[in-house]
């Protein structure tokens, strides 16, 4: 629901923060107080149209900030997540709009930058405004078949269609693909067929760029680190046979002094510490003499060995820049060559395989959509029927409402291929027509009335505008009006802009719009909130007119006792 709204320099109002409750909210104020203004801003903020005259004389710009609280299975949530902005668990959706005077617009979602088309496509699905002078909901003829597919309920028949469309467009997909190959020119051919012989001829393999590139460079420094282990061999040997030998004569050394003095006391202790060490060092030096000649083993690369790798890993290069692909996909390039040179010359087969498969899915889908139409044009029957009983107490019994749903399949897509579009004859005899050529503002808001109400409780989440529902109407209409905005109300949020003291008596919450000098010698919208006593003169004042009476008064709560 529309949790605030906060407007700054639009048109006559400089300042304006209002918070709104769930229920039914209504603004009320005298002609010319600024109510079309308000609502101006808050389509600001949803995303419509704009024009610099919307700013406020003498300000730079002005700003427009709508904030919504959304359950988790809200349809603005997918159109976030479709934009790439996330929103934490119970975080509000906050939609700023600002116009400069220039006429240029600046737009903010949940403090990210976005563009008017995101605004637009958030406002589509948080909010429905009932109007005369709104160009969304019931005057664009587009939304007809989503209110229609609401009230019929068969989002199952909706899966299906979607399902088989989505089958026909593969199966035309893979055919026109199929033929697009079957009419390759003979060049085309040739040079498929030639870059093929060339990628079979190199075989490359995946990975295999890396592994040389290894081994290319292990090869560069082979030569000098074979030169700098055979230094280290040659440290270890030394002269004279070397470090080995000299140990060897050491520890001989050692065992004819013990065969002199024999192994007990303090120096045949001594001896035998230093014979067991000179032991480890030569079990040592001989674990490093191998390991150095197994490193050197490792290093003798075969002649030639280098030059091979570094054509190879050119060769491989070279046929990667020619085909602009990675190295890496030199293979997949081979197999897709391959696989068009095979749809080539089995291309009369596969066409033929491929014109059965859109047939086979074309039939499916035809079903598909027959079922729809089907659905459609008997709900359609219902709705009208349940809308003309609506229609009656709203002053509108002479009214008559058609659905027409025109089935064509040039038209055929994911939900069909059905044109609906909800048409209305205001008169006995009068042509049926669309709802904005046949319709005045107020019949337009009461038909959209009559129409939320059938539907209340299939839409879940929206917040519902009504301006000018009650125009020309009073008394037990004005009443009727009332009492269908109180039971939608019960299934979501709902503002009306009422000049009806019947529709302001059943609202939850109650708005007055006023208008004041600034002193400035200028003029200030505001919106006030009325409760209590405040709330009952208001009522009483659209009753009786300035000069409130006793009698407007009690007539007021009257009205405002009646339970809707």
């Amino acid at each position: 629901m529309l949790q605030s709204l906060s407007i700054r320099n639009v048109v006559l109002i400089d300042t304006l923060d209002a918070v709104f409750e769930s229920g039914l909210c209504a603004l009320t104020g005298e002609t010319g107080a600024g109510k079309s203004i308000l609502l101006g801003a808050l389509g600001l903020a949803l995303g419509e149209r704009a024009d610099r005259g919307q700013v406020r004389s003498g300000a730079p710009e002005a700003r427009a900030t709508a904030e919504f609280d959304l359950p988790d299975c809200h349809a603005a949530k997918t159109v976030l997540e479709d934009a790439g902005i996330d929103l934490e668990p119970g975080e509000p959706v906050v939609l700023r709009r600002r116009l400069s005077e220039d006429g240029r617009s600046r737009v903010h979602v949940n403090d990210q930058a976005a563009s008017v088309g995101l605004l637009r496509q958030l406002g589509e699905v948080l909010v429905e405004i009932h109007g005369q002078h709104d160009g969304r909901g019931l005057m664009d003829q587009k939304t007809h078949v989503a209110y229609l597919d609401t009230y019929a309920d068969h989002s199952g028949l909706l899966t299906e269609c979607h399902s088989a469309w989505k089958h026909v467009s593969d199966a035309k997909a893979r055919l026109e693909e199929l033929i697009r190959s079957n009419n390759a020119t003979e060049s085309e051919q040739d040079y498929l067929r030639h870059a093929l012989g060339e990628l079979d001829t190199l075989d490359p393999h995946e990975g295999e760029e890396e592994a040389l590139a290894e081994e290319r460079q292990f090869l560069m420094g082979a030569e000098r680190a074979l030169g700098d282990l055979q230094s280290a061999q040659d440290a270890l040997r030394g002269d004279g046979g070397g470090l080995e030998n000299r140990l060897n004569n050491a520890l001989r050394g050692l065992d004819r002094v013990r065969e002199q003095i024999g192994e007990g006391g303090d120096a045949g202790k001594a001896l035998e510490r230093a014979s067991s060490a000179i032991d480890r060092a030569l079990i040592e030096f001989e674990e490093a003499s191998e390991a150095l000649a197994d490193a050197g083993h490792a290093f003798d690369v075969e002649p030639g060995r280098l030059e091979a790798v570094e054509e190879r890993l050119f060769a491989l290069r070279g046929a990667a820049r020619k085909h602009s692909v990675p190295v890496n996909e030199l293979n997949a390039l081979r197999n897709r060559f391959a696989d068009q040179l095979q749809a080539i010359d089995d291309a009369g087969e596969l066409i033929a395989e491929a014109e059965k498969a859109v047939k086979s899915a074309q039939t499916v889908y035809d079903a598909a959509a027959r079922d729809l139409t089907k659905s459609r044009l008997e709900a359609g029957q219902r709705l009208e029927k349940q809308v003309a009983e609506e229609l009656a107490p709203l002053k509108m019994d002479k009214a008559r409402v058609r659905v027409s749903v025109n089935d064509d399949p040039e038209r055929a897509g994911a939900r069909g291929w059905d044109k609906v579009v909800f048409e209305v004859s205001t008169n006995p005899g009068a042509p049926f027509g669309p709802l904005d050529k046949i319709a005045s503002g107020g019949e337009l808001s009461r038909f959209g009335l009559a129409l939320k109400v059938v539907l209340a409780g299939r839409e879940q989440g929206l917040t519902m505008v009504f301006d000018e529902v009650d125009q020309g109407v009073g008394g037990a209409v004005a009443d009727a009006v009332g009492r269908r905005l109180k039971r939608l109300s019960r299934h979501g949020q709902t503002l009306v802009v009422t000049h009806s003291p019947q529709v302001a008596a059943v609202a939850d919450h109650h708005w007055k719009i006023e208008k004041s000098d600034d002193g400035e010698g200028g003029v200030r919208t505001t919106l006030r909130l009325l409760q209590g006593e405040e709330r009952r003169e208001e009522v009483a004042r659209m009753l009786s007119g300035a000069d409130i009476t006793d009698a407007a008064r009690a007539q007021a709560d009257a009205l405002m006792a009646v339970e809707a």
